[in-house]
């Protein structure tokens, strides 16, 4: 495919077009009492408070993001959209419980899902050539960060969390058809392979992930 830029310009990061501020988020009952609070985190600054509380309290990765990461090198894939994996040197330097945490800033958020919408496509020759992925990426964060586009929410809560932080997880039952092969496959972790869809429960009685789900 041919990627034609129409909100960015090459040679520039999408995040360049943005002012990003430091919010807060809170939840409290109608008692007063406070039961999430996020402070802090990097917002774009022309974002509503509803719209900061929905990330920070629905989106962000709550838990095993690591503070360092480093890139893992894959033949012909550019280095800027190689996926990242814990960085175990840097991280042995810190104190066990802050080696890990939660997402503070939504421009990890808006990387991950353009990264990994544009590595996948890398991976199974979607795009003409390097610069073409680079638009893309490059126009997939620019609508995220603008609320021009916004995926559902099992893309915010899953997409990339293998690509940008090397997390996985229990296999759930999800499948995936093999791009290469053609054949269905069960996906042997959570997050490789992620299942993104919207939930479509037919019965009280129904589970949509695990053995006899839908």
């Amino acid at each position: 495919m041919k990627i034609q830029r129409l909100f960015t310009e090459s040679g520039t990061t999408p995040e360049s077009y943005f002012k990003f501020a430091k919010r807060s988020s809170v939840i409290r009952n109608p008692d007063g009492k406070m039961i999430f609070e996020m402070n802090d985190i990097r917002i774009p600054e022309n974002w509503s408070q509803i719209a900061t509380d929905i990330i920070a309290q629905k989106y962000f990765r709550k838990a095993g993001v690591p503070k360092f990461t480093k890139k893992i090198a894959e033949k012909g894939v550019p280095v800027w959209l190689q996926r990242s994996e814990p960085d175990k040197e840097k991280l042995k330097n810190l104190p066990v419980e802050k080696r890990t945490g939660p997402e503070t800033d939504s421009r990890k958020v808006f990387d991950r899902l353009a990264g990994t919408l544009t590595y996948w496509g890398w991976k199974h020759g979607y795009f003409e050539d390097e610069e073409d992925a680079r638009a893309y990426y490059d126009e997939m964060f620019f609508m995220l960060a603008n609320q021009m586009a916004a995926p559902n929410s099992p893309q915010w809560f899953n997409t990339g969390i293998y690509w940008a932080y090397g997390i996985t997880g229990p296999a759930q039952g999800h499948y995936f058809v093999d791009p290469e092969t053609k054949k269905l496959k069960k996906s042997e972790d959570a997050y490789t392979h992620p299942q993104p869809h919207a939930c479509f429960i037919q019965s009280v009685k129904d589970d949509l992930v695990n053995d006899g789900g839908i």
